[in-house]
C-alpha cells in the first residue's frame, strides 16, 4: 500500500441510483436522458445525440445528474466491446437523468473523493478488463454483475494527491488530444489539396475525362468468403477493422496458416499498390493503399482494387475514393438490412474523374510529404498513449 493511501470498496464510496425510462403516470417532465449511445469507447460523455423523453415528475426528483456523478452502463456492450464503461457528467446547466440501462453513482463524501479521480480509477478497471470478468449474457444483453462492481477496490490518497494524479493525467491527455486534432487537420489539407488541383468532381469545372472505375482497373474482387481457421502465426489475414483508419494496419491482425493463405489468394492477393476498399459493414467506404511487400490475404468484407498504374495513380485513387463524390455514390448503391453491403459490380460502376497521369503524380508527391507528417505525429500518439497507460497503472494498477 502507497503512504498516506486507504483502499475502499466502491460501494463504500458511492451511493447506486438507478436509472429510468418513459413515464406511465403523470405529470411528466421532458429532460434530456444519457444513454449507452451517449458512452464513447474511451469512457468520455458525448452529447451531440441526446434523447428528449416525457418521464414521471416523481422519478426524475431522485434522478436528476449532477456535477461529479458518474453513469455506469449496466446493460448492453458487445462482443468487441464489454459492458461497464463510466463517463463522469460534467453538465453545468440543464435537466438530465439517465436510462434503465444505466445507473448513477453519487460520492458519499466529495471533501475525501475527487469524482474526476474515481472517474480515472473505473476507466482503469475497464481498461484493466475487470467489468468483462463481471458481465452475463441474456436475449442478446450484456449484463454488469453491480454487486461485484461495487466491491472494486478504490484507492483513496490524501485529497491533494489525488488533484496531482488528475492533473498529471489530464496532461497527457489533452497532449494526445492536440495530436489526434493535428492528424485531423492534416487530413484536411490532403482534401483541400486534391480540391485545389482536380477541383469538385461533382461539378468536375475543370472539364476532366469521366470513367467507371471498372474501366481504370485491371481487376476488381473482394476476400475469401468463408470464414477462415485461424492459426497463432502465419499469413495476415485483413478485414475491415485493419483498414478502418484509412491506412492498413497489422496491428491486432488475425493469422491464417500459409498453406490457407495462398489458397485464398488465387482470387485475390494483394500486392503493393492496390488498394483496398470496405465494402461490407458500418464503416463501408473506406479505402486505403497497400503500401508493403509484406504478403498478406483479405476477408469478403474488403474489395481488392487493381488499378492501371500507366493510366491511374494508387494515391490518387484512394483519395478520390475517400471524397463525398465517391461516398455519395456509394450510399446510393448499398445493399443489405442490418447490415451494410456493397457488391463488387456497384463499386466497379463508380464514375470518377481522370486527369493526366503527370498530374495525378505531382499531387502524390504532395500527398506523401503530409503522409510523413502524419506518420511522425501517429507515432508520438503511440508514445503518448504507452505512457498514458503506464501512468494509469502506476496509480490504479
Amino acid at each position: 500500500m502507497k503512504e498516506n493511501w486507504t483502499y475502499k470498496k466502491l460501494g463504500e464510496v458511492c451511493d447506486v441510483i438507478n436509472g429510468l425510462w418513459i413515464g406511465k403516470k403523470e405529470p411528466f417532465i421532458n429532460i434530456a436522458v444519457i444513454r449507452n449511445t451517449n458512452f464513447s469507447k474511451d469512457c468520455k460523455l458525448k452529447l451531440d445525440d441526446v434523447a428528449y423523453i416525457d418521464v414521471e415528475v416523481k422519478q426524475f426528483k431522485t434522478r436528476k445528474l449532477f456535477v461529479g456523478d458518474i453513469i455506469i452502463e449496466k446493460s448492453g456492450g458487445s462482443e468487441k466491446q464489454p459492458v461497464g464503461r463510466a463517463v463522469l457528467f460534467d453538465v453545468p446547466d440543464g435537466d438530465y437523468s439517465f436510462s434503465n440501462f444505466t445507473a448513477a453513482l453519487r460520492i458519499k463524501d466529495d471533501v475525501s473523493v475527487n469524482p474526476v479521480f474515481l472517474h480515472k480509477c473505473l476507466y482503469a478497471h475497464y481498461l484493466n478488463g475487470e467489468t468483462l470478468k463481471m458481465q452475463s449474457k441474456t436475449t442478446g444483453l450484456h449484463n454488469l454483475d453491480m454487486k461485484a462492481y461495487l466491491k472494486l477496490p478504490i484507492p483513496v490518497p490524501p485529497i491533494e494527491t489525488q488533484s496531482r494524479i488528475v492533473s498529471e493525467l489530464d496532461l497527457l491527455q489533452s497532449i494526445i488530444d492536440k495530436q489526434q486534432a493535428q492528424l485531423k487537420e492534416l487530413d484536411k489539407l490532403a482534401q483541400s489539396v486534391f480540391y485545389d488541383m482536380f477541383g469538385d468532381p461533382v461539378e468536375n469545372e475543370k472539364g476532366w475525362e469521366v470513367k467507371k472505375l471498372g474501366e481504370v482497373c485491371n481487376k476488381i474482387t473482394d476476400g475469401v468468403h468463408q470464414k477462415p481457421t485461424y492459426t497463432e502465426c502465419g499469413m495476415p489475414f485483413i478485414s475491415v477493422v485493419n483498414i478502418n483508419r484509412g491506412v492498413l494496419d497489422f496491428d491486432d491482425c488475425k493469422y491464417v496458416s500459409l498453406v490457407d493463405g495462398e489458397t485464398f489468394n488465387k482470387r485475390a492477393k494483394p500486392q503493393k499498390g492496390d488498394v483496398l476498399y470496405t465494402k461490407v459493414g458500418a464503416t463501408y467506404g473506406i479505402p486505403a493503399v497497400v503500401d508493403t511487400d509484406t504478403e498478406f490475404c483479405l476477408y469478403v468484407s474488403v474489395c481488392l482494387i487493381k488499378p492501371k498504374l500507366d493510366i491511374i495513380d494508387s494515391v490518387f485513387l484512394k483519395n478520390q475514393m475517400k471524397s463525398p463524390y465517391i461516398k455519395e455514390q456509394a450510399d446510393k448503391r448499398i445493399r443489405g438490412i442490418g447490415v451494410p453491403d456493397l457488391h463488387l459490380n456497384q463499386i466497379s460502376d463508380f464514375e470518377i474523374i481522370l486527369p493526366p497521369l503527370p498530374l495525378q503524380q505531382t499531387f502524390t508527391r504532395k500527398i506523401e510529404v503530409i503522409e510523413k507528417q502524419k506518420s511522425a505525429i501517429s507515432q508520438s500518439i503511440t508514445e503518448t498513449q504507452k505512457l498514458f497507460n503506464y501512468t494509469m497503472d502506476k496509480y490504479f494498477g
